[in-house]
């Protein structure tokens, strides 16, 4: 969970493409209402940037602003959003929608909640106003949660909360203009001093996927900014669909760490390297190190243990 004093959104990271000022555009004139929004794209898109922009640009602006990564373990997911007694001082420490009171919570990944506490947060959510929380509610993911009610792996009452005003983003891959205008932006800022991009790398940064979209390409060219020291950024500085090692762990997790048993580890570790990857098993396996065999086969015990997200995994 995080919260408190944040940089404010930089909107020029999310680029000029006609799609993507007008998800800008409709984002600023939700902004000034309370309505619930939910925020559709991909990995590293820039969902919960865009989320932080809507409060920056409300009435709440100077108020809370708490964001819940729901694909986190569902014990500490439910005690982050609902709050939690501390065992050994018996303290409670308040959850993020009354923490937040007068601000704005975001639900992120809001997919990946266990299918009972969707229902529990459907029903807190619409008796807020009897307890005096006045919380703004957002939320993010990658899935198209239509289809997840219409096959019953999402609670119909919940997604009809949460999707009244809901902005889709489009994936970097499919805005070259800004792709290149993105990749200068961050070359200049890792850059000490005055660096160019030669043709060559330029050609390969536009036809690389960017299954991780921003994220990603901010990665790739912090990585290869760190040691050069011609002034010149090439093809071969940009270290790009090559098996590298990915971090799993964000900013944000640090917050929510707790003991646990290995194998409980285990499969929070599986959930997050899918989630990571969009859901891609290849890409996924890679990342953990294992054989495609060997994740099926976690995937499907799991599921037989009843797990929702396993359960509900394409």
């Amino acid at each position: 969970m995080t919260g408190g004093q944040m940089e404010s959104v930089r909107v020029e990271l999310f680029g000029k493409d006609p799609k993507v000022t007008k998800a800008i555009s409709v984002a600023r004139n939700i902004s000034v209402t309370k309505a619930p929004v939910l925020v559709v794209g991909e990995t590293g898109v820039g969902k919960r940037a865009l989320s932080r922009y809507i409060h920056e640009n409300s009435t709440r602006a100077n108020s809370s602003y708490i964001c819940v990564d729901c694909s986190a373990d569902a014990q500490t997911v439910e005690n982050q959003i609902l709050g939690h007694r501390e065992e050994e001082t018996g303290r409670f420490v308040k959850g993020a929608l009354e923490a937040a009171n007068g601000g704005s919570v975001v639900f992120a990944n809001i997919d990946c909640l266990e299918d009972e506490f969707q229902k529990r947060l459907h029903k807190i959510l619409n008796e807020l106003e009897d307890y005096d929380i006045d919380v703004r509610i957002l939320a993010t993911t990658t899935k198209n949660l239509s289809k997840l009610v219409g096959s019953g792996r999402f609670y119909r009452g919940l997604y009809t909360f949460i999707s009244s005003n809901a902005i889709s983003l489009t994936p970097l891959r499919e805005r070259v203009t800004d792709l290149e205008e993105i990749a200068r932006h961050f070359v200049q800022e890792f850059s000490e001093d005055s660096v160019s991009v030669d043709s060559s790398a330029m050609d390969k940064i536009l036809g690389h996927y960017w299954t991780h979209n921003v994220n990603e390409l901010r990665t790739v060219l912090e990585n290869a900014l760190e040691n050069n020291s011609t002034g010149v950024l090439t093809e071969a500085d940009l270290e790009i669909g090559e098996k590298k090692a990915v971090s799993m762990m964000s900013d944000d997790d640090s917050d929510g760490i707790r003991l646990m048993s290995l194998k409980e580890a285990e499969k929070l570790l599986i959930k997050k390297a899918l989630i990571h990857t969009s859901e891609n098993r290849t890409q996924a396996a890679k990342i953990l190190g294992v054989s495609i065999r060997t994740l099926r086969n976690k995937i499907n015990e799991y599921r037989n243990n009843g797990s929702a997200y396993f359960v509900n995994l394409r």
